[in-house]
């Protein structure tokens, strides 16, 4: 089954999600996020697999930086304020099928596999 990780290369715990999953002979197809923005859609899909609220997968530091207050905001505007600001979205993600998992730690993904 194909593996999809949405990746930032300079982010530390990312690059081992990535350095993990090649160990276990996984080659992810990788979605650089900030390169290549999330859409709307995309993250609704991505929240439901996590079976997470946007909420929880707010980088709240970036937030910050970026004048955004998730506890503010409903669901539909933050999906939005991370549409726009993909850097607010945690990360790494990795995906199969229909199983979703953040990388943190980084063993947290080995369970989509």
């Amino acid at each position: 089954m194909p593996v999809t990780m949405y990746h930032n290369p300079r982010c530390n715990t990312s690059r081992r999600t990535l350095a993990l999953l090649r160990e276990k002979g996984v080659e992810p197809e990788i979605v650089e996020y900030l390169k290549t923005p999330y859409n709307s859609d995309q993250l609704k899909r991505l929240l439901r697999q996590l079976k997470i609220p946007a909420s929880a997968l707010v980088r709240k530091k970036e937030a910050a930086a970026a004048g955004i207050d998730p506890k503010n905001l409903s669901e539909a505007a933050l999906i939005e304020a991370m549409v726009k600001n993909p850097i607010i979205v945690e990360r790494p993600i990795v995906v199969s099928g229909n199983k979703a998992a953040l990388g943190r730690p980084p063993e947290a993904v080995l369970a989509v596999l």
